[in-house]
Order: C-alpha cells, then structure tokens, then sequence
C-alpha cells in the first residue's frame, strides 16, 4: 500500500543527465577478469585455458551436489583435462564455511596443483578464491585464517597459483577479488580481498547451468539483480558503473522471466549471464553495495539463508526505505525496464513473485523474534554503513525489516 501511495519524481531529462555527468570526478578501478569466455562448452573451455597458461597439474574443486550430478559439468571438466588434472576436491558447503577452505588449500599442496578450477556457484567459488589465500601464505589452521583480513599483509609468491572458475549459478563471485567467508564459531561473514583473487579466466557456460535447481539459478540471479539495484543507487556510483548496472538490470529483468517460463531454452540463460556480469562489473569497478547486501550477510550467516533468498526479501523493503533520499534514482531504474510509472520496490518485488520465489522474511522462517540479533549483527557490515539513506542505529534496521516481514 506504502508503495503505491509514494510519489514519484518527474523523468530525468537528457540535460540534466549531461550536467549531472561532469558533476563529480571519479575512479573506474578495472578489478575483473582478465578473460572472460563466453558460450564454449566448459570441459573444452578450461582445457583451453590450462594449455594457455601453462597448467600441468589442474586441481578441480567443487560442492557436494555436483559431485553427484553424473555427466555434469564438473564431470565434464575432469574429463576433458585428462592427464593435466590431479583430483578433485568437492566437499564445499554453502555460506563457504573456513574448515572448507582450509581443505581445498591443503588439497593443492598435496596435489602440487599449479592451477585451481572452480566449478559451481558463489560458495564453492568464493572458496577457492580463500583457499588460494590460505595456500599463498601457508595458512593451515582455523585461527590462522584472522590474519588474511588484512589485505595488506598477503604477499602472494612471484608466480602465485590463480583460479579459473566455470559457473553453474548467476551469482557472479568470479568477477570480484573479494571472498565472502563464514566463521562458523561465530556465525558471521568476512570478507578477503586481494586483487589477484579475481578469476585470471572466467568460463561462462549456459550449458553449465542446465542441472543447476531452477529455483537455485533464479534465486542467484535475484542476487545479481541485487547486485545491479544496489550499485545503481550506490552513492560511489558514477557514470561509468550506471551503465553496467542498468544493462545488467535490465538483461536479468527479462533473463531470469525467460528462464522460469521457457527452462530448456539456451537464450535466456545466456541473457541471464551476460546480466549477471554487467551487474557484478558496476560493484566491482567502483560502484558500492547497500543494505540489502548487509542485512542479508547477517541474515545468511546466522540463519543459514541463501543470499539469493534475502536478496528477494530484503532488496523491496530496502528501496522503500531508502525512497525518500533516492526516488529519482529509483525512477530511472523503473523506466530503464519500460515502466517508469511503477516504484523500483514494487518491480522487484513482483519480479520475485513470478519466478515463484520467497518474497518475505516470513516466506524463509524469519519472525521479529529474529530481528533484534539481525539488527545488531547488521551494524557490523560495511555495506549496511555504505548505505543511501544513513543507517546509524539499530532501530533503523529494524524498520527496514519490518517493511520485508
């Protein structure tokens, strides 16, 4: 009802748009991958790239699910590597637990890998890039992990090992040089970062994704579409990063409908790719993330929510509580989908609705019993901090949780 009610701002003319551009200086910080390649078979695709490089002795990690998954595209991967690959490690849970990463770093020693193949989604990919951490500066113990928080005190080796990931989901870990981390003793997210954990190639398959859970695919691409919202309204977003996030937006907006209606057709799950690097590209070339994000760290590690889950939750009741500093923004987005007249809230939300998703708190098991340690935990994430409107408080998240409830 709130959201029908707000009023909405009058179109942003061409003019304003060019005298907004030479407003504010900026700095497009390039942090992808190096390569990128785009609709080749995978197993073909990481041959390749093991030949390029030089790689004799390839370690393979992926999750459990897939480890399962006969003739899929981890099992796609070992094959065409044949003599190049040297195991398989397939033991990653979600939310990337530390012990997890921990293994995949003693599994490259042991192996002596000189390349590491992430295949999988967010989780397993976000492990691998720790993991190459861990092995870099020979971490060996749950403790010892504290110590890569400080990015300034990894220094990889002259020849580091890097990653080359293949996707099954949307979620675009392999486009960032950072990784998010789960301690579990405490239940809460850290974040790594050093450049050179960014994928050296990153292999977009969509045949990849064809034995990925629909509602798996879709919940990460409303990840993405998390990813381009939030950096469109970032207030570090510039000219450049827009351009990114609007076409990543706009790519998954009718990608990820394509997918739910049409499952067996190829075209949707590319467009949805193609979205969800553009939206990924504007977060990691200098464009920010907001609430959402955070307040989803909190509720994912705490909870055990996927991140595609709180995204469709949380990114609605963000934009309606952020509305009164950002509305002209929030149009913009409205109209780059042909429906100016209609909140970016209420889009989304009726996004999440047609693709069959959880669209509230109380859709993933959370009550308000939940929201004072969701609140607390939330102060404590730098994307909550980052966000639009100022969240200073804890009552401040609360209000946002209870517009998602």
């Amino acid at each position: 009802m709130t959201a029908h009610m707000t009023p909405q701002p009058p179109p942003v003319t061409a003019q304003e748009q060019d005298d907004d551009l030479g407003r504010v200086p900026f700095v497009y910080q390039n942090a992808l991958p190096g390569r990128v390649v785009f609709a080749m078979p995978a197993g073909r695709a990481v041959l390749a790239e093991a030949e390029r490089c030089g790689a004799g002795r390839v370690l393979v990690a992926s999750g459990r699910s897939l480890a399962r998954m006969a003739g899929g595209p981890l099992q796609q991967v070992e094959r065409e590597l044949g003599k190049r690959h040297v195991g398989t490690i397939a033991t990653m849970r979600g939310h990337t637990p530390r012990e997890d990463v921990l293994e995949i770093a003693e599994a490259m020693r042991r192996a002596r890998a000189d390349l590491l193949v992430a295949v999988g989604g967010g989780s397993v990919i976000d492990g691998c890039k720790a993991a190459l951490m861990c092995q870099w500066m020979d971490v060996r113990d749950v403790a010892a992990v504290d110590a890569l928080l400080d990015a300034t005190a990894i220094s990889p080796p002259a020849s580091p090992v890097r990653m080359v990931s293949v996707s099954t989901t949307l979620s675009g870990a392999e486009f960032t040089a950072v990784a998010g981390v789960t301690e579990l003793a405490t239940k809460a997210k850290q974040i790594f970062r050093h450049e050179l954990l960014v994928a050296r190639t990153a292999i977009l398959d969509p045949a990849a994704t064809r034995m990925t859970p629909i509602d798996l695919l879709l919940s990460t691409g409303m990840r993405s579409v998390d990813h381009a919202v939030e950096a469109f309204c970032s207030p570090s977003a510039n000219p450049v990063t827009d351009l990114h996030a609007l076409q990543g937006w706009r790519l998954l907006h009718d990608g990820l409908r394509a997918i739910r209606s049409h499952p067996d057709r190829g075209g949707p799950r590319a467009r949805s790719q193609l979205g969800m690097w553009q939206a990924i590209s504007a977060l990691s070339t200098g464009a920010g993330s907001g609430a959402s994000h955070g307040i989803g760290y909190a509720i994912g590690a705490t909870f055990d929510v996927a991140h595609g889950h709180t995204s469709c939750a949380m990114l609605p009741a963000v934009l309606r509580w952020n509305a009164s500093v950002n509305a002209a923004r929030q149009q913009q987005l409205s109209a780059a989908v042909g429906r100016p007249d209609v909140p970016a809230a209420m889009l989304i939300a009726e996004l999440v609705a047609s693709l069959g998703l959880p669209g509230r708190l109380r859709d993933l098991g959370i009550g308000r019993g939940d929201f004072r340690e969701i609140a607390r935990r939330s102060l404590g994430y730098a994307p909550v901090l980052a966000n639009p409107r100022p969240i200073a408080r804890e009552a401040d998240v609360l209000e946002i949780l209870e517009l998602a409830l």
